[in-house]
């Protein structure tokens, strides 16, 4: 049930202006099911499946329509966001071609090294889509994003882009030798008072690294699951902010009751926090956590990273040894190659 909200829920955000007529209806429920549904599939032959599936009901279903482009060896990239018109736009809407898709983010990317610390990506085709695919969780009320793929895959650097398009912060927490629960207390404390009276929206980016005690994940799974951590606030922090919030519930209408302001700031702090969680599938720690802390599972949107295609890795080579001087062309061209053959050998063997 709850994926199927979810695949509904994807549809309504979309306006009519962009749904004019029958076919975008179509797309955009395909492209919902396959964020959903496709996007957690742990293999390549598990997504091969589930898009063969796919394809076939709506080849039976929608038979007027010709969206077999959109499937197939060699599909066109069916990818719906709420930056297709500008960066400022909020309108969920289909990207034209790759071509439009690769040009908003390249502005975006260039947008995000003027204001901060400079990230270098190289955005082929599936880093863009996984940005969109980040972007269009978290712009959901209550959307968390859950990221799993192994080291290295981007999924921090991704989080962070894709949290400057929705204009959210990105916070997160500094581990420290003595960090402790007290100490994620107190930065949850700031995140939700920022949230929830300020109403500032923020991305809350967390890494399995940086659960050095695994408690840690008590708070997380409450936070994920109904927005409200229990003892996070003392009794007179709840009466500061009740008291700081008692404008804004008297300007919706609502009497400011005690109850109220405190359920009209866990809505705000539901409303504004996001969370994206980067998790590595590597050994057994996922799938222990994910069994004692089920919101990790049930509360998230899952995005799973598999291993980059071979021209990705050879667009990542070429540009980073660009700046490196070799003795000719030939020579540049034979160690730009060999890089992704080297990971592709690598992975082989390990399976």
């Amino acid at each position: 049930m709850r994926h199927l909200t979810n695949v509904f829920q994807g549809i309504l955000s979309a306006k009519q202006e962009a749904i004019k007529d029958p076919e975008n209806l179509v797309r955009l429920w395909v492209h919902e099911a396959e964020r959903i549904y496709g996007d957690r599939l742990v293999s390549h032959d598990n997504v091969a499946t589930y898009r063969g599936l796919a394809g076939d009901l709506v080849k039976k279903s929608f038979s007027k329509y010709n969206l077999s482009k959109f499937f197939g060896p060699t599909p066109e990239p069916l990818v719906f966001a709420q930056f297709v018109g500008s960066l400022d736009d909020r309108l969920y809407d289909q990207f034209p071609n790759a071509d439009a898709l690769s040009k908003r983010l390249h502005e975006a990317l260039h947008n995000y090294n003027e204001l901060n610390a400079v990230m270098d990506l190289v955005l082929f085709d599936d880093a863009m889509k996984h940005v969109c695919k980040i972007s269009r969780i978290i712009a959901a009320d209550s959307g968390h994003a859950l990221l799993v793929g192994v080291g290295g895959s981007g999924k921090q650097s991704l989080s962070r882009l894709a949290s400057f398009i929705c204009a959210f912060t990105t916070t997160g927490i500094m581990i420290s030798s003595t960090y402790g629960m007290n100490d994620l207390k107190m930065d949850l404390q700031n995140m939700y008072n920022k949230s929830g009276v300020k109403d500032e929206g923020l991305m809350f980016l967390f890494t399995e690294g940086q659960i050095t005690n695994e408690r840690f994940l008590v708070f997380l799974n409450d936070l994920l699951s109904s927005g409200e951590i229990a003892d996070l606030f003392a009794a007179e922090d709840v009466d500061g902010i009740v008291n700081n919030i008692r404008p804004a519930v008297k300007g919706e209408g609502i009497v400011d009751s005690k109850d109220n302001c405190w359920k009209f700031f866990i809505d705000r702090v539901k409303k504004n926090l996001h969370m994206a969680l980067c998790f590595s599938p590597v050994g057994e720690s996922l799938r222990g956590r994910a069994r004692k802390f089920p919101a990790l599972i049930n509360c998230t949107v899952i995005d799973w990273f598999h291993a980059w295609p071979e021209d990705a890795l050879l667009s990542v080579a070429t540009k980073f040894l660009a700046e490196v001087d070799m003795a000719s062309d030939e020579i540049r061209e034979g160690i730009q190659k060999f890089m992704p053959f080297s990971f592709r050998t690598v992975n082989d063997y390990s399976d």
